[in-house]
């Protein structure tokens, strides 16, 4: 029976179990490897009223820092799991904040409205409206698909950190996959 290939050795697994053994430069790694995916999936979900010295990226490397501060109790349960992790780490974060800054927004400077809207509320419910199908249709996909489309659509990942995260052995195998993940969303959004 053939042995199975050992992971790269800058796999997420790899890294993981040697920030577990004190591996400084592997966590700065990780951290590097997520940091930048995990800002651009978190803009723009602080609304700007709960926004002080606090910004976007400050929670995301916050959130970062600490998670991987109780990294032993993090379980590699397989491709994509540490994004997906980090990823509702993010999202509870944003969620603390929001409670933290209370339900109603602060008074603001009228000059400061920014009154035209980005479209009408036909379009912004039709966008709402795909919204939902684009949801629902992910939900359906397998979870390397899921995986697939998040971290290039989402995430924006480059398919060379797309191929790290999914575990491909090139930059191109990753490319392939997104596309395949993306064809089969297609077909389940138009369900």
């Amino acid at each position: 029976m053939p042995e199975e290939p050992s992971p790269p050795l800058d796999s997420t697994a790899v890294l993981i179990q040697r920030v577990r053994e004190g591996d400084k430069n592997s966590l700065e790694q990780l951290i590097q490897r997520h940091l930048t995916p995990l800002r651009r999936y978190a803009s723009g979900r602080l609304p700007r009223w709960a926004r002080d010295l606090a910004d976007t990226d400050d929670l995301v490397q916050d959130t970062l820092l600490r998670t991987f501060s109780k990294v032993d109790e993090f379980e590699v349960r397989g491709v994509g799991a540490l994004q997906a992790y980090l990823r509702q780490a993010v999202m509870n974060r944003l969620r603390d904040e929001l409670r933290r800054k209370g339900r109603v927004p602060p008074l603001v400077d009228v000059h400061e409205l920014d009154v035209a809207g980005p479209g009408s509320p036909l379009e912004e419910a039709i966008g709402a409206e795909a919204a939902a199908r684009y949801v629902a249709a992910l939900a359906r996909l397998e979870p390397e698909e899921r995986e697939a489309i998040i971290g290039r659509v989402e995430m924006e990942y480059s398919y060379a950190d797309l191929a790290d995260v999914l575990g491909k052995p090139t930059a191109d195998a990753a490319r392939k996959a997104a596309r395949r993940a993306l064809l089969r969303l297609a077909e389940e959004m138009k369900r």
